[in-house]
Protein backbone atom coordinates (compact mmCIF):
# COMPACT_ATOMS: atom_id res chain seq x y z
CA UNK A 1 0.00 0.00 0.00
CA UNK A 2 1.28 3.41 -1.08
CA UNK A 3 -0.58 6.76 0.08
CA UNK A 4 0.60 9.84 -0.98
CA UNK A 5 -0.47 13.66 -0.55
CA UNK A 6 -1.69 16.40 -2.86
CA UNK A 7 -3.91 19.52 -3.38
CA UNK A 8 -7.82 18.80 -3.62
CA UNK A 9 -9.34 20.78 -6.44
CA UNK A 10 -12.29 18.70 -6.28
CA UNK A 11 -14.06 16.82 -3.11
CA UNK A 12 -15.42 13.36 -3.25
CA UNK A 13 -14.49 9.86 -3.26
CA UNK A 14 -12.83 7.79 -6.00
CA UNK A 15 -12.03 3.82 -5.78
CA UNK A 16 -11.56 1.83 -8.81
CA UNK A 17 -8.46 0.25 -11.35
CA UNK A 18 -5.80 2.59 -12.82
CA UNK A 19 -5.37 3.97 -15.96
CA UNK A 20 -2.04 5.79 -16.06
CA UNK A 21 -1.57 8.31 -19.37
CA UNK A 22 1.95 8.77 -20.28
CA UNK A 23 2.69 11.40 -23.40
CA UNK A 24 5.00 10.25 -26.07
CA UNK A 25 6.13 13.28 -27.36
CA UNK A 26 9.42 14.08 -29.37
CA UNK A 27 11.33 17.13 -28.82
CA UNK A 28 10.85 19.49 -31.33
CA UNK A 29 13.95 20.12 -33.91
CA UNK A 30 15.08 23.30 -35.38
CA UNK A 31 15.27 23.62 -39.06
CA UNK A 32 16.57 25.81 -41.36
CA UNK A 33 14.30 26.48 -44.12
CA UNK A 34 14.60 28.02 -47.39
CA UNK A 35 11.21 28.60 -48.57
CA UNK A 36 9.80 30.67 -45.56
CA UNK A 37 6.23 31.48 -47.83
CA UNK A 38 5.68 27.48 -47.47
CA UNK A 39 6.22 27.59 -43.25
CA UNK A 40 4.02 30.79 -43.01
CA UNK A 41 1.10 28.97 -45.05
CA UNK A 42 1.82 25.46 -43.36
CA UNK A 43 1.34 27.72 -39.99
CA UNK A 44 -2.03 29.29 -41.56
CA UNK A 45 -3.57 26.09 -42.24
CA UNK A 46 -2.24 24.27 -39.26
CA UNK A 47 -3.73 26.80 -37.16
CA UNK A 48 -7.46 26.62 -39.38
CA UNK A 49 -7.32 22.64 -38.65
CA UNK A 50 -6.63 23.24 -34.40
CA UNK A 51 -9.53 26.16 -34.61
CA UNK A 52 -11.55 23.20 -36.08
CA UNK A 53 -10.62 20.60 -33.26
CA UNK A 54 -11.02 23.48 -30.75
CA UNK A 55 -14.87 23.92 -32.05
CA UNK A 56 -15.24 20.08 -31.80
CA UNK A 57 -14.53 20.00 -28.34
CA UNK A 58 -16.64 22.94 -27.48
CA UNK A 59 -19.79 21.10 -28.88
CA UNK A 60 -18.34 18.30 -26.84
CA UNK A 61 -18.12 20.00 -23.93
CA UNK A 62 -21.09 21.85 -24.67
CA UNK A 63 -23.19 19.36 -24.16
CA UNK A 64 -21.04 17.21 -21.51
CA UNK A 65 -20.39 19.85 -19.11
CA UNK A 66 -22.07 22.81 -20.15
CA UNK A 67 -21.41 26.52 -21.27
CA UNK A 68 -18.82 27.77 -18.01
CA UNK A 69 -16.37 23.95 -19.28
CA UNK A 70 -17.02 24.63 -23.20
CA UNK A 71 -16.04 28.67 -22.27
CA UNK A 72 -12.35 26.80 -21.98
CA UNK A 73 -12.41 25.91 -25.58
CA UNK A 74 -13.39 29.61 -26.79
CA UNK A 75 -10.71 30.77 -24.82
CA UNK A 76 -8.20 28.19 -26.52
CA UNK A 77 -9.40 29.72 -30.18
CA UNK A 78 -9.04 33.46 -28.98
CA UNK A 79 -5.00 32.53 -28.09
CA UNK A 80 -4.97 31.30 -32.09
CA UNK A 81 -6.75 34.75 -32.63
CA UNK A 82 -4.40 36.86 -30.78
CA UNK A 83 -2.05 38.97 -33.54
CA UNK A 84 0.59 39.08 -31.28
CA UNK A 85 0.72 35.63 -30.79
CA UNK A 86 0.53 34.55 -34.36
CA UNK A 87 2.42 37.58 -35.07
CA UNK A 88 5.51 36.21 -33.14
CA UNK A 89 5.37 32.87 -34.89
CA UNK A 90 5.29 34.14 -38.22
CA UNK A 91 8.17 37.16 -37.52
CA UNK A 92 10.29 34.24 -35.99
CA UNK A 93 9.75 31.90 -39.04
CA UNK A 94 10.77 34.77 -41.61
CA UNK A 95 13.59 36.52 -38.76
CA UNK A 96 15.69 32.90 -38.35
CA UNK A 97 14.36 31.38 -41.15
CA UNK A 98 12.96 28.36 -39.50
CA UNK A 99 10.38 25.92 -39.45
CA UNK A 100 6.85 26.67 -38.48
CA UNK A 101 7.25 23.78 -35.58
CA UNK A 102 10.53 25.47 -33.70
CA UNK A 103 8.95 28.58 -33.87
CA UNK A 104 5.28 27.72 -32.28
CA UNK A 105 7.37 25.86 -29.84
CA UNK A 106 9.79 28.72 -28.70
CA UNK A 107 6.66 31.60 -29.14
CA UNK A 108 4.73 29.43 -26.53
CA UNK A 109 7.38 28.95 -24.56
CA UNK A 110 8.21 32.35 -24.05
CA UNK A 111 4.52 33.64 -23.78
CA UNK A 112 3.93 31.07 -21.02
CA UNK A 113 6.78 32.56 -19.34
CA UNK A 114 5.08 35.55 -19.28
CA UNK A 115 1.70 34.35 -17.34
CA UNK A 116 3.82 32.42 -15.27
CA UNK A 117 5.52 35.25 -13.89
CA UNK A 118 2.84 37.49 -13.11
CA UNK A 119 1.34 37.47 -9.63
CA UNK A 120 -1.92 36.71 -10.19
CA UNK A 121 -2.87 32.73 -9.69
CA UNK A 122 -5.65 33.03 -12.55
CA UNK A 123 -3.25 34.39 -15.01
CA UNK A 124 -0.08 32.39 -13.78
CA UNK A 125 -2.71 29.19 -14.49
CA UNK A 126 -2.84 30.30 -18.74
CA UNK A 127 0.56 29.93 -19.01
CA UNK A 128 -0.96 25.99 -19.36
CA UNK A 129 -3.24 27.53 -21.52
CA UNK A 130 -0.85 29.03 -24.37
CA UNK A 131 1.28 25.31 -23.75
CA UNK A 132 -1.71 24.04 -24.70
CA UNK A 133 -2.10 25.87 -27.66
CA UNK A 134 1.25 25.15 -28.78
CA UNK A 135 1.49 21.69 -28.34
CA UNK A 136 -1.75 21.12 -30.59
CA UNK A 137 -0.23 23.52 -33.13
CA UNK A 138 2.95 21.36 -33.60
CA UNK A 139 0.90 18.37 -33.51
CA UNK A 140 -1.01 19.14 -36.19
CA UNK A 141 2.59 20.53 -38.41
CA UNK A 142 4.08 17.35 -37.58
CA UNK A 143 1.39 15.43 -39.39
CA UNK A 144 0.25 13.38 -35.40
CA UNK A 145 -3.34 12.79 -35.12
CA UNK A 146 -5.08 13.51 -32.11
CA UNK A 147 -5.21 10.39 -30.07
CA UNK A 148 -8.39 9.42 -27.47
CA UNK A 149 -6.99 7.33 -24.78
CA UNK A 150 -8.05 4.22 -24.19
CA UNK A 151 -10.38 3.77 -20.88
CA UNK A 152 -12.29 0.25 -21.34
CA UNK A 153 -14.33 0.57 -17.60
CA UNK A 154 -14.93 3.48 -14.98
CA UNK A 155 -10.94 3.74 -13.75
CA UNK A 156 -8.95 6.25 -11.84
CA UNK A 157 -6.87 8.63 -14.26
CA UNK A 158 -2.91 8.95 -13.82
CA UNK A 159 -0.71 11.29 -15.71
CA UNK A 160 1.94 13.87 -15.33
CA UNK A 161 -0.15 16.10 -16.80
CA UNK A 162 -3.73 16.32 -18.68
CA UNK A 163 -4.76 19.09 -21.17
CA UNK A 164 -8.34 20.49 -21.03
CA UNK A 165 -8.67 18.87 -24.42
CA UNK A 166 -7.54 15.39 -23.56
CA UNK A 167 -9.60 15.73 -20.31
CA UNK A 168 -12.94 16.28 -22.12
CA UNK A 169 -12.37 13.80 -25.10
CA UNK A 170 -12.28 10.86 -22.36
CA UNK A 171 -15.21 8.86 -21.52
CA UNK A 172 -16.87 10.79 -18.62
CA UNK A 173 -18.58 8.09 -17.58
CA UNK A 174 -15.47 6.27 -17.49
CA UNK A 175 -13.82 8.47 -15.09
CA UNK A 176 -13.79 7.81 -11.28
CA UNK A 177 -10.87 10.27 -10.50
CA UNK A 178 -8.02 12.18 -12.05
CA UNK A 179 -4.54 11.98 -9.95
CA UNK A 180 -1.67 14.19 -11.57
CA UNK A 181 1.42 15.09 -10.96
CA UNK A 182 1.86 18.70 -12.06
CA UNK A 183 -0.99 21.67 -12.58
CA UNK A 184 -2.75 24.60 -10.90
CA UNK A 185 -5.97 24.61 -8.90
CA UNK A 186 -7.11 27.36 -11.40
CA UNK A 187 -5.92 25.35 -14.51
CA UNK A 188 -8.61 24.76 -16.92
CA UNK A 189 -8.26 20.85 -16.36
CA UNK A 190 -9.02 21.74 -12.51
CA UNK A 191 -12.58 24.02 -13.55
CA UNK A 192 -13.09 20.87 -15.62
CA UNK A 193 -12.81 18.47 -12.95
CA UNK A 194 -15.27 20.56 -10.62
CA UNK A 195 -17.52 21.38 -13.30
CA UNK A 196 -17.86 17.51 -14.03
CA UNK A 197 -18.01 16.70 -9.92
CA UNK A 198 -14.79 14.52 -10.58
CA UNK A 199 -12.46 13.85 -7.36
CA UNK A 200 -9.31 15.19 -8.37
CA UNK A 201 -5.96 16.05 -6.87
CA UNK A 202 -2.76 17.92 -8.73
CA UNK A 203 0.80 17.87 -7.50
CA UNK A 204 1.07 14.18 -6.28
CA UNK A 205 4.69 13.20 -6.18
CA UNK A 206 3.90 9.95 -7.77
CA UNK A 207 6.44 8.20 -10.03
CA UNK A 208 4.76 7.36 -13.03
CA UNK A 209 7.17 4.25 -14.05
CA UNK A 210 6.03 2.79 -10.41
CA UNK A 211 2.14 3.10 -11.13
CA UNK A 212 0.98 0.65 -13.85
CA UNK A 213 -2.27 0.48 -15.46
CA UNK A 214 -4.84 -2.21 -13.62
CA UNK A 215 -3.51 -1.13 -9.89
CA UNK A 216 -6.11 -0.27 -7.36
CA UNK A 217 -7.01 3.51 -5.80
CA UNK A 218 -8.31 5.51 -3.92
CA UNK A 219 -8.93 8.91 -4.28
CA UNK A 220 -9.84 11.22 -1.23
CA UNK A 221 -10.85 14.75 -2.18
CA UNK A 222 -11.40 15.33 1.26
CA UNK A 223 -8.17 14.67 2.45
CA UNK A 224 -6.02 15.34 -0.77
CA UNK A 225 -4.87 12.00 -0.63
CA UNK A 226 -4.40 8.93 -2.92
CA UNK A 227 -3.35 5.67 -1.88
CA UNK A 228 -2.15 2.70 -4.17
CA UNK A 229 -3.19 -0.72 -3.73
CA UNK A 230 -4.83 -0.10 -1.13
CA UNK A 231 -5.46 -3.02 2.03
CA UNK A 232 -9.31 -4.36 2.42
CA UNK A 233 -9.69 -1.78 5.33
CA UNK A 234 -9.40 1.21 3.49
CA UNK A 235 -11.53 0.16 0.44
CA UNK A 236 -13.73 -0.29 2.84
CA UNK A 237 -13.72 3.39 4.83
CA UNK A 238 -13.59 4.56 1.19
CA UNK A 239 -16.77 2.38 -0.10
CA UNK A 240 -19.09 3.92 2.80
CA UNK A 241 -17.72 7.50 3.00
CA UNK A 242 -18.64 7.74 -0.86
CA UNK A 243 -21.97 6.19 0.10
CA UNK A 244 -22.27 8.55 2.55
CA UNK A 245 -21.60 11.42 -0.16
CA UNK A 246 -23.83 9.95 -2.83
CA UNK A 247 -26.72 10.95 0.08
CA UNK A 248 -25.62 13.95 0.56
CA UNK A 249 -26.22 15.09 -3.03
CA UNK A 250 -28.93 13.55 -3.06
CA UNK A 251 -30.31 15.83 0.12
CA UNK A 252 -28.81 18.67 -1.41
CA UNK A 253 -30.58 18.22 -4.96
CA UNK A 254 -33.51 18.13 -3.15
CA UNK A 255 -33.17 21.58 -2.22
CA UNK A 256 -33.11 23.09 -5.43
CA UNK A 257 -36.62 25.22 -5.69
CA UNK A 258 -36.70 25.30 -2.24
CA UNK A 259 -37.29 28.63 -0.50
CA UNK A 260 -34.10 30.20 1.60
CA UNK A 261 -35.98 30.41 4.73
CA UNK A 262 -35.60 29.70 8.15
CA UNK A 263 -37.58 27.35 10.31
CA UNK A 264 -38.95 30.36 12.31
CA UNK A 265 -39.64 31.84 8.99
CA UNK A 266 -36.67 34.57 8.42
CA UNK A 267 -35.70 34.73 4.60
CA UNK A 268 -32.18 35.01 3.66
CA UNK A 269 -30.74 36.00 -0.11
CA UNK A 270 -28.86 33.04 -1.18
CA UNK A 271 -26.93 34.57 -4.12
CA UNK A 272 -23.52 33.30 -6.14
CA UNK A 273 -20.02 34.60 -6.69
CA UNK A 274 -19.02 35.02 -10.49
CA UNK A 275 -15.82 35.54 -12.08
CA UNK A 276 -16.98 35.51 -15.95
CA UNK A 277 -20.77 35.26 -18.36
CA UNK A 278 -20.25 31.16 -18.57
CA UNK A 279 -19.77 31.34 -14.90
CA UNK A 280 -23.92 31.88 -14.85
CA UNK A 281 -24.38 28.76 -15.70
CA UNK A 282 -23.17 26.96 -12.43
CA UNK A 283 -24.96 29.83 -10.52
CA UNK A 284 -28.05 28.63 -12.33
CA UNK A 285 -27.23 25.34 -12.28
CA UNK A 286 -26.66 25.39 -8.20
CA UNK A 287 -30.22 27.33 -8.17
CA UNK A 288 -29.03 30.67 -6.98
CA UNK A 289 -31.32 33.41 -6.16
CA UNK A 290 -29.09 36.15 -8.13
CA UNK A 291 -25.47 36.91 -8.79
CA UNK A 292 -24.19 38.91 -5.70
CA UNK A 293 -20.86 39.71 -7.01
CA UNK A 294 -19.81 39.51 -10.92
CA UNK A 295 -16.10 40.30 -10.69
CA UNK A 296 -15.53 42.32 -13.80
CA UNK A 297 -11.82 43.11 -13.80
CA UNK A 298 -11.67 39.40 -15.38
CA UNK A 299 -12.56 41.00 -18.43
CA UNK A 300 -9.77 43.36 -17.86
CA UNK A 301 -7.50 40.65 -17.50
CA UNK A 302 -5.63 38.51 -20.20
CA UNK A 303 -5.11 41.26 -22.58
CA UNK A 304 -3.22 43.90 -24.24
CA UNK A 305 -5.35 46.65 -23.65
CA UNK A 306 -8.93 47.99 -22.63
CA UNK A 307 -12.06 46.30 -22.80
CA UNK A 308 -13.99 48.26 -25.57
CA UNK A 309 -17.22 49.41 -24.07
CA UNK A 310 -19.23 47.29 -26.72
CA UNK A 311 -17.28 44.27 -25.24
CA UNK A 312 -18.39 44.95 -21.53
CA UNK A 313 -21.90 45.92 -22.65
CA UNK A 314 -22.43 42.49 -24.35
CA UNK A 315 -21.04 40.66 -21.65
CA UNK A 316 -23.31 42.27 -19.22
CA UNK A 317 -26.33 41.98 -20.76
CA UNK A 318 -25.76 38.36 -21.82
CA UNK A 319 -25.46 38.23 -17.82
CA UNK A 320 -28.48 39.88 -17.07
CA UNK A 321 -30.95 37.52 -20.02
CA UNK A 322 -29.21 34.47 -18.40
CA UNK A 323 -30.26 35.12 -15.06
CA UNK A 324 -34.40 36.04 -16.63
CA UNK A 325 -34.90 38.93 -14.33
CA UNK A 326 -32.85 37.90 -11.15
CA UNK A 327 -30.63 40.33 -9.45
CA UNK A 328 -26.99 40.63 -11.33
CA UNK A 329 -24.82 43.14 -8.64
CA UNK A 330 -21.96 44.00 -11.07
CA UNK A 331 -18.90 45.15 -8.88
CA UNK A 332 -16.94 47.94 -11.02
CA UNK A 333 -13.48 46.92 -11.75
CA UNK A 334 -11.01 45.94 -8.51
CA UNK A 335 -7.90 45.90 -10.30
CA UNK A 336 -4.26 46.59 -8.49
CA UNK A 337 -3.42 44.58 -5.33
CA UNK A 338 -3.02 41.12 -6.63
CA UNK A 339 -4.58 41.44 -9.68
CA UNK A 340 -2.44 43.55 -12.68
CA UNK A 341 -2.86 44.55 -16.46
CA UNK A 342 0.48 46.13 -17.94
CA UNK A 343 -1.69 48.16 -19.97
CA UNK A 344 -3.20 50.25 -16.78
CA UNK A 345 0.32 51.27 -15.91
CA UNK A 346 -0.17 51.00 -12.24
CA UNK A 347 3.44 51.23 -11.48
CA UNK A 348 5.27 48.99 -8.88
CA UNK A 349 4.57 49.71 -4.69
CA UNK A 350 5.95 48.73 -1.86
CA UNK A 351 2.38 47.75 -0.45
CA UNK A 352 -0.16 47.14 -3.33
CA UNK A 353 -2.88 46.02 -0.70
CA UNK A 354 -2.88 49.71 0.55
CA UNK A 355 -1.92 51.55 -2.55
CA UNK A 356 -3.55 52.47 -5.92
CA UNK A 357 -6.25 49.84 -6.49
CA UNK A 358 -10.32 49.53 -6.12
CA UNK A 359 -12.29 52.93 -6.34
CA UNK A 360 -9.01 54.87 -6.21
CA UNK A 361 -8.01 53.79 -9.87
CA UNK A 362 -11.68 54.57 -11.27
CA UNK A 363 -11.59 58.39 -9.64
CA UNK A 364 -7.69 59.49 -10.55
CA UNK A 365 -8.45 57.49 -13.90
CA UNK A 366 -12.10 58.19 -14.91
CA UNK A 367 -12.21 58.12 -18.69
CA UNK A 368 -11.98 54.24 -17.68
CA UNK A 369 -14.60 54.19 -15.41
CA UNK A 370 -16.97 56.18 -17.87
CA UNK A 371 -16.54 53.61 -20.33
CA UNK A 372 -17.56 50.68 -17.56
CA UNK A 373 -20.51 52.64 -16.33
CA UNK A 374 -21.71 53.75 -20.23
CA UNK A 375 -21.38 49.61 -20.77
CA UNK A 376 -23.29 49.06 -17.07
CA UNK A 377 -26.13 51.30 -17.86
CA UNK A 378 -27.10 50.07 -21.08
CA UNK A 379 -27.01 46.73 -20.67
CA UNK A 380 -29.29 47.45 -17.44
CA UNK A 381 -32.32 47.67 -19.49
CA UNK A 382 -31.75 44.15 -20.49
CA UNK A 383 -32.27 42.54 -16.55
CA UNK A 384 -32.46 43.63 -12.62
CA UNK A 385 -28.82 44.94 -12.93
CA UNK A 386 -27.14 46.48 -9.82
CA UNK A 387 -23.78 48.07 -9.28
CA UNK A 388 -21.55 48.09 -6.57
CA UNK A 389 -18.16 49.89 -5.82
CA UNK A 390 -14.84 48.33 -3.79
CA UNK A 391 -12.50 50.33 -1.94
CA UNK A 392 -14.75 52.60 -0.34
CA UNK A 393 -13.19 54.89 2.80
CA UNK A 394 -14.82 58.35 2.58
CA UNK A 395 -18.40 59.76 1.60
CA UNK A 396 -16.51 62.27 -0.76
CA UNK A 397 -15.55 59.18 -2.81
CA UNK A 398 -19.29 58.40 -3.18
CA UNK A 399 -20.34 61.99 -3.98
CA UNK A 400 -17.56 62.00 -6.55
CA UNK A 401 -19.21 58.66 -8.17
CA UNK A 402 -22.61 60.03 -8.12
CA UNK A 403 -21.22 62.90 -9.93
CA UNK A 404 -19.38 60.85 -12.44
CA UNK A 405 -22.65 58.90 -13.41
CA UNK A 406 -24.74 61.92 -13.29
CA UNK A 407 -22.24 62.81 -16.14
CA UNK A 408 -22.55 59.68 -17.88
CA UNK A 409 -26.05 59.54 -18.18
CA UNK A 410 -26.62 62.99 -19.14
CA UNK A 411 -23.93 61.69 -22.42
CA UNK A 412 -26.41 58.83 -22.76
CA UNK A 413 -29.55 61.20 -22.94
CA UNK A 414 -27.82 63.73 -25.05
CA UNK A 415 -26.44 60.48 -27.79
CA UNK A 416 -29.96 59.38 -27.39
CA UNK A 417 -29.00 56.04 -26.22
CA UNK A 418 -31.35 53.55 -24.38
CA UNK A 419 -29.96 53.02 -20.64
CA UNK A 420 -31.82 52.53 -17.44
CA UNK A 421 -30.22 53.87 -14.07
CA UNK A 422 -29.34 50.43 -11.82
CA UNK A 423 -29.61 50.34 -8.00
CA UNK A 424 -26.24 51.66 -6.70
CA UNK A 425 -24.41 50.06 -3.68
CA UNK A 426 -20.78 49.92 -2.00
CA UNK A 427 -18.69 47.67 -1.12
CA UNK A 428 -17.87 47.76 3.32
CA UNK A 429 -14.20 46.18 3.46
CA UNK A 430 -12.13 49.06 5.38
CA UNK A 431 -13.15 49.83 8.96
CA UNK A 432 -13.05 53.66 7.79
CA UNK A 433 -16.59 52.52 5.64
CA UNK A 434 -17.33 50.22 8.89
CA UNK A 435 -17.18 53.13 10.66
CA UNK A 436 -19.04 55.91 8.82
CA UNK A 437 -21.52 53.46 7.88
CA UNK A 438 -24.29 55.50 9.01
CA UNK A 439 -23.61 58.33 6.78
CA UNK A 440 -22.68 56.12 3.93
CA UNK A 441 -26.11 54.36 4.08
CA UNK A 442 -27.89 57.49 3.44
CA UNK A 443 -25.74 58.16 0.00
CA UNK A 444 -26.67 54.62 -1.40
CA UNK A 445 -29.15 51.69 -1.86
CA UNK A 446 -27.49 48.80 -0.08
CA UNK A 447 -24.14 47.54 0.90
CA UNK A 448 -22.04 44.16 0.42
CA UNK A 449 -19.23 43.13 3.07
CA UNK A 450 -16.12 41.95 1.40
CA UNK A 451 -15.02 39.79 4.63
CA UNK A 452 -11.71 39.07 3.07
CA UNK A 453 -10.11 42.32 2.48
CA UNK A 454 -12.03 43.57 5.92
CA UNK A 455 -10.54 41.07 7.79
CA UNK A 456 -6.76 41.73 6.50
CA UNK A 457 -7.49 45.63 6.77
CA UNK A 458 -8.76 45.17 10.61
CA UNK A 459 -6.09 42.60 11.79
CA UNK A 460 -3.52 44.42 9.47
CA UNK A 461 -2.41 40.58 7.94
CA UNK A 462 -1.75 40.54 4.82
CA UNK A 463 -4.25 37.61 3.52
CA UNK A 464 -1.07 36.36 -0.01
CA UNK A 465 1.28 36.48 3.24
CA UNK A 466 1.52 32.43 4.33
CA UNK A 467 4.25 33.82 7.50
CA UNK A 468 1.44 35.45 8.98
CA UNK A 469 -1.84 33.28 7.73
CA UNK A 470 -1.97 32.02 11.51
CA UNK A 471 -3.12 35.42 12.63
CA UNK A 472 -5.37 35.81 10.18
CA UNK A 473 -8.74 35.39 11.69
CA UNK A 474 -12.11 36.02 9.84
CA UNK A 475 -13.75 34.91 13.10
CA UNK A 476 -12.03 37.39 15.33
CA UNK A 477 -14.70 39.31 17.64
CA UNK A 478 -13.61 42.84 15.91
CA UNK A 479 -14.83 40.83 12.48
CA UNK A 480 -18.00 40.08 13.70
CA UNK A 481 -19.04 43.36 15.71
CA UNK A 482 -18.08 45.01 12.69
CA UNK A 483 -20.11 43.08 10.29
CA UNK A 484 -23.43 43.66 12.94
CA UNK A 485 -22.69 47.07 13.36
CA UNK A 486 -22.77 47.67 9.51
CA UNK A 487 -26.14 45.95 9.29
CA UNK A 488 -27.62 48.02 12.08
CA UNK A 489 -26.76 51.03 10.55
CA UNK A 490 -28.06 50.18 6.79
CA UNK A 491 -31.34 49.21 8.48
CA UNK A 492 -31.76 52.38 10.22
CA UNK A 493 -31.47 53.87 6.89
CA UNK A 494 -34.27 51.07 5.29
CA UNK A 495 -31.08 49.73 3.36
CA UNK A 496 -30.60 45.81 3.29
CA UNK A 497 -27.21 44.76 3.56
CA UNK A 498 -24.90 41.25 1.82
CA UNK A 499 -22.22 39.27 2.52
CA UNK A 500 -19.79 38.25 -0.35
CA UNK A 501 -16.85 37.95 0.93
CA UNK A 502 -15.24 33.80 1.71
CA UNK A 503 -16.89 34.25 5.48
CA UNK A 504 -20.54 33.93 3.83
CA UNK A 505 -19.84 30.77 2.90
CA UNK A 506 -19.01 29.91 6.51
CA UNK A 507 -21.71 27.14 7.97
CA UNK A 508 -20.48 27.88 11.35
CA UNK A 509 -21.22 31.85 11.33
CA UNK A 510 -24.80 31.12 9.07
CA UNK A 511 -26.65 31.15 12.39
CA UNK A 512 -25.52 34.46 13.74
CA UNK A 513 -25.06 36.16 10.60
CA UNK A 514 -28.91 35.45 10.41
CA UNK A 515 -29.49 36.74 13.89
CA UNK A 516 -27.74 40.05 13.03
CA UNK A 517 -30.22 40.68 10.27
CA UNK A 518 -28.08 40.26 7.18
CA UNK A 519 -30.37 39.87 4.23
CA UNK A 520 -28.08 38.02 1.71
CA UNK A 521 -25.30 36.34 1.43
CA UNK A 522 -23.66 35.70 -2.01
CA UNK A 523 -21.22 32.41 -2.46
CA UNK A 524 -19.49 30.29 -4.64
CA UNK A 525 -22.19 28.73 -7.02
CA UNK A 526 -21.16 24.79 -5.30
CA UNK A 527 -21.99 26.30 -1.82
CA UNK A 528 -25.63 27.78 -2.56
CA UNK A 529 -27.29 24.58 -2.27
CA UNK A 530 -25.37 23.55 1.16
CA UNK A 531 -25.99 26.96 2.66
CA UNK A 532 -29.75 26.73 1.68
CA UNK A 533 -30.17 23.24 3.79
CA UNK A 534 -28.37 25.03 6.63
CA UNK A 535 -30.49 27.92 6.34
CA UNK A 536 -33.26 26.09 6.71
CA UNK A 537 -33.05 23.86 9.55
CA UNK A 538 -32.28 26.91 11.55
CA UNK A 539 -34.66 27.75 14.38
CA UNK A 540 -34.19 31.64 13.85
Amino acid sequence: MMRLGGKSVQNGIALGPVVVLKRQTEPVRREKVSDVEAELEAVRTAAVRAGEELWELYDKALREVGESGAAIFEAHRMVLLDEEYMGSVCDRIRGDRVNASWAVAVTGEHFAEIFAGMDDDYMKARAADVKDISNRLIRILEGDSEEDAVIREPSVIVADDLSPGETVRMDREKILGLVTVHGSINSHTAILARTMNIPALIGVPVNLEEIRTGMTAVVDGFKGEVTFEPDEETCRLAQEKREEEREKIRLLEEMKGQESVTAGGKRIRLYANIGSVSDVEDALENDAEGIGLFRSEFLYLGRESFPTEEEQFQAYRQAAQRMAGKKVIIRTLDMGADKQADYFNLGKEENPALGYRGIRICLKQPEIFRVQLRAILRAAIFGNISIMYPMITAVEEVLQICEIMKEVQEELEAEGIPYRCPEQGIMIETPAAVMISDELAQLVDFFSIGTNDLTQYTLAVDRQNEKVADFYNPHHKAILRMIEMVVENAHRHGKWVGICGELGADPELTEEFVRMGVDELSVAPAMVLQLRRKVRELEV
